[in-house]
């Protein structure tokens, strides 16, 4: 029998020290930003037509559910939640939804919703929360900037994110709890914004979510990007008429986690394919020379193929394919 590649070897190394890792380590954080308490969200209708005068009625009641939680924390004694929360409560800032509880879910706008023709949803990947925030927003401000005119982006931070390094990160449970939501968000975005165009841009662990709510789903574009995979082996797979697009930067260490499934006695785990594979099926796109954390930075690569993606336009594929790479790595 002939030996097994050694790339083979390292990749299922790798994969059982990550789910070591993830299993037996303590899970720090959990109960970290789900402990601070906050109020209960105001109820509201689903979004109408979006225009300006409704946005802003919209805007001024998630506001104040903002101020609210902002006291709660600063009762609670997390400062550093509540200095978040008032930073969030600026006017100048816009909240389709806000919930502070259980590490937070929210919803923020970024540009002319109203006047908007391309949209853009991001949906982040592990480790994003309330106390977490700033850089989810600063790829969403980033994004408008560069796509300017006519053009809105929805940071759209629906689900409890899992940990780096933790045991949810290896499976899609908490992709398929928060699919629903997003769906929901979506479909309520296109009926609100009928002719606009519509992308889904979905960092790291957010692609897995952007997966299982892809089915039948309203947008033109689906882009994987930091991806660690999807939990389906193909495009095939996700059941969408949406192109999907798939990058990943040549720094991004989410290159060295292996693309596979395993079915162990207490869970499956692993995500399966690399959507930059050939055999995945999507159209990649160069994502340059970046990290995992950097596709939205201002000036890159990613930040400007993404943003012609949104336009509807051609992106650069790359000049070394990710392709050959990742089989390479993966074999």
């Amino acid at each position: 029998m002939a030996p097994r590649p050694r790339n083979s070897r390292l990749r299922r190394t790798l994969f059982a020290a990550l789910v070591t890792a993830a299993v037996v380590v303590p899970v720090s954080g959990a109960a970290r930003p789900a402990a601070v308490p906050a109020p209960a969200p105001a109820a509201l209708a689903p979004l109408g037509d979006a225009t300006s005068a409704e946005l802003d009625d919209r805007y001024a009641v998630n506001r104040e559910g903002i101020r609210a939680a902002e006291r709660m924390a600063a009762d609670h004694g997390d400062r550093g939640r509540a200095a978040a929360l008032h930073a969030m409560a600026d006017p100048a800032r816009h909240f389709l939804s806000f919930d502070g509880r259980d590490g937070g879910r929210t919803a923020e706008v970024f540009g002319d919703l109203a006047q908007a023709g391309r949209i853009a949803v991001l949906v982040p990947g592990s480790d994003t929360s309330l106390d977490r925030y700033e850089r989810f927003r600063a790829g969403a401000v980033a994004l408008q900037h560069e796509l300017g005119g006519r053009a809105a982006v929805v940071a759209w931070l629906g689900y409890r994110t899992p940990g780096t390094v933790s045991p949810q990160v290896l499976t899609a449970d908490r992709a398929d709890q928060a699919a629903p939501e997003l769906r929901r968000f979506v479909d309520e975005l296109s009926a609100a914004e009928p002719a606009a165009r519509t992308s889904l841009l979905c960092h790291s662990y957010g692609s897995v979510v952007c997966a299982r709510a892809a089915s039948g789903l309203r947008v033109a574009d689906i882009v994987l990007y930091g991806s660690p995979g999807t939990g389906a082996g193909s495009v095939a797979g996700l059941h969408t008429g949406a192109t999907v697009w798939a990058g990943r930067g040549a720094a991004d260490w989410i290159a060295d986690v292996p693309h596979v499934r395993l079915r162990l006695p207490f869970a499956t785990v692993g995500l399966g394919a690399d959507p930059v594979s050939k055999g995945f099926g999507a159209h990649v796109f160069d994502a340059g020379a970046g990290g995992h954390g950097d596709y939205l930075d201002p000036g890159s690569v990613s930040l400007r193929n993404i943003a012609r993606i949104v336009s509807g336009q051609t992106p650069q594929t790359p000049q070394t394919p990710q392709t050959l790479a990742s089989e390479d790595r993966h074999a």
